[in-house]
């Protein structure tokens, strides 16, 4: 399955239909009638053993969903704007094509798969401003804009989750952004900040900002701050943002429903609502030649040299 309109139009770019097919691979594009999950379910009616998946964070997701419910590795070939999941696998993604050498000899392992509700996550799920943002229309066409005209209103403290979240310092009510990634980003150095150096630890990881009771901090400063920490941790009762790691996180709240961002696409929950990890629920296969992941650097240490292993 390929999504053509990912990242800029990677798919054609690379050639990416062109050279699958001719390594054996049959492929099917998403198009309005016939999304991914829908192409992956038919692969699978049709005999297919292993699903590839060439598309962002939420092309994969769905392609994740149906490989993870009928117990089929999953190739993953980044060819969106970030390919976060990809880079956390250890996938080159900047050479998307170096990626489908896994048809030919791939080496199979398994991973953690976040799931909350019906839906499942491989990156992450965002609860705040940028839901709100995926709401605007026009998101797609520019995401500059679409953020700057939704930000105000978190930035003074005016608007908020409408829900309360449950985290190791007790309930936080109505915050102002939650964040609850497969396995935790790594926090502590600006190298590798939002890296993920495993992906089987078998955890969720927790980012809560705070709505304020007074004077509305500059969140994006506070975040920052506590991204870059050296030892992220819980904190004190007293900090805007709380950081931590739990097999599952929940929301809940008033209201009937919530807006979420899962893997970049726009989705409405019904609350309370409960984040939780697979650990390793999800098969993949991987290029034999790759990347790979860096090793997480120790506290106070320089940044170790790239893992081309």
């Amino acid at each position: 399955m390929t999504n053509p309109r990912s990242g800029g139009g990677k798919t054609a770019r690379f050639d990416l239909i062109n050279r699958a097919e001719g390594m054996g691979a049959q492929v099917w594009s998403t198009s309005a009638e016939h999304d991914a999950a829908s192409l992956a379910s038919l692969a699978v009616q049709e005999g297919a053993e292993v699903l590839g998946v060439a598309g962002g964070d939420g092309t994969v997701s769905a392609v994740a969903a149906v490989a993870a419910d009928t117990d089929r590795p999953l190739l993953v070939v980044p060819a969106g704007t970030r390919n976060h999941f990809a880079r956390d696998l250890g996938l080159d993604i900047r050479d998307p094509v170096s990626s489908l050498s896994a048809l030919i000899d791939g080496v199979p392992t398994r991973v953690d798969l976040g799931s909350i509700g019906p839906h499942v996550f491989v990156n992450n799920v965002s609860f705040g401003l940028y839901a709100d943002a995926l709401l605007e229309t026009g998101y797609r066409e520019d995401k500059a804009r679409t953020f700057a005209s939704v930000a105000p209103d978190y930035l003074k403290g005016r608007q908020c989750v409408e829900a309360d979240v449950e985290t190791p310092r007790g309930t936080v009510r109505s915050p102002q952004v939650v964040l609850v990634s497969n396995n935790p980003y790594h926090l502590a150095t600006p190298r590798y900040l939002g890296r993920r150096f495993t992906l089987t630890s078998g955890l969720l990881g927790g980012i809560v900002l705070k709505r304020p009771t007074e004077t509305p901090p500059d969140i994006l400063r506070h975040l920052r701050s506590e991204l870059l920490r050296r030892h992220p941790g819980p904190g004190t009762a007293g900090d805007p943002a709380i950081t931590w790691t739990a097999a599952s996180i929940t929301l809940h709240g008033g209201g009937r429903q919530l807006h979420a961002g899962i893997d970049g696409e726009l989705v409405t929950l019904l609350l309370p609502v409960t984040c939780e990890v697979r650990p390793r629920g999800l098969r993949v296969l991987l290029p034999r030649d790759r990347p790979g992941i860096p090793r997480e650097p120790a506290p106070g240490l320089p940044t170790p040299p790239r893992d081309n292993n």
